[in-house]
């Protein structure tokens, strides 16, 4: 079964279920307290993005990846000097909505989700000696030419590896989920370390960890280089692929980003590997 053709079964459950409770004599609000979702969703259409918007998003991430400590003010500042007439309020809201924020050292101003974990950094001078020893993960926004989507990815830290990835339309923890479950398949890492975002402090992704007995390690808020690496991957992946191909759709994005990370692993090289390839170093067929 292809990527789309599982996002139309998994909506077209979620709707089945619904509509089999909705033949019974519960009301509407019942239902809703079921199924431990917001009444409010079921008479919400959603409302599609604009061309305008998306030209815009799509800016706001090539920008992002040459600035990555632009807040939103200077991203305003950036946008009307392009020709782009917005206001900071819609460069919040669109920012937001990409999952991005501004790098850059600041006090913890955000109230945290109460039913959410985080937990400390660990890996400030810490020596990563092999493969599996640690394993991290982030989010990016794909840029479509009609659209946009999501991308998660699980890298081991000392081989550079791309071990699993996902790609979704929503920021729904579901697909950070997938990507976890898929990478555990052939082994664990010692420590799992990510951003504090609400996909990775959710309860379902942290369970999956603590059920492994993994140790887990989380990002600083704001900290450029608590998960380097894999920012690293995101400009390499967008720059050598993403921005080259002007995908249409995200069945053409899964296709060609798919082709990319077969690339990455096993043909590209890298200089802090000695000039070999991620995958090589994880399969411990050469070591650094």
């Amino acid at each position: 079964m292809n990527f789309l053709k599982k996002i139309v079964l998994l909506d077209f459950m979620q709707r089945l279920s619904f509509v089999e409770l909705d033949n019974s004599k519960l009301s509407i609000r019942k239902q809703c307290e079921l199924l431990k979702i917001n009444r409010s969703r079921i008479y919400y259409n959603k409302k599609e993005t604009s061309r305008q918007d998306i030209e815009i998003m799509n800016f706001i991430d090539e920008q992002y990846m040459h600035t990555p400590f632009y807040g939103y003010r200077r991203m305003t500042l950036r946008l009307n000097a392009a020709g782009y007439n917005v206001n900071h309020k819609k460069v919040i809201r669109l920012m937001n909505k990409m999952g991005i924020e501004a790098i850059y050292p600041k006090p913890k101003t955000s109230i945290k989700n109460k039913e959410h974990t985080t937990y400390p950094y660990l890996l400030r001078n810490y020596n990563i000696e092999r493969p599996n020893e640690v394993w991290s993960t982030d989010i990016t926004y794909i840029k479509l030419s009609t659209g946009y989507s999501y991308l998660v990815a699980i890298m081991d830290w000392y081989s550079r590896c791309v071990l699993s990835w996902e790609l979704s339309n929503s920021l729904e923890v579901s697909f950070c989920i997938r990507c976890l479950e898929k990478a555990l398949r052939d082994g664990q890492p010692e420590i799992f370390n990510s951003d504090q975002g609400s996909q990775f402090t959710s309860k379902a992704f942290i369970d999956e960890l603590l059920m492994k007995g993994i140790r887990i390690s989380m990002d600083g808020r704001g900290r450029a280089y608590d998960n380097i690496f894999i920012e690293r991957l995101w400009r390499s992946l967008k720059y050598e692929n993403v921005y080259l191909k002007n995908y249409e759709s995200m069945q053409e994005a899964f296709t060609g980003i798919s082709k990319y990370f077969e690339f990455y692993n096993n043909e590209r090289m890298h200089s802090a590997l000695n000039n070999t390839t991620p995958m090589d170093i994880y399969k411990r067929r050469v070591t650094i």
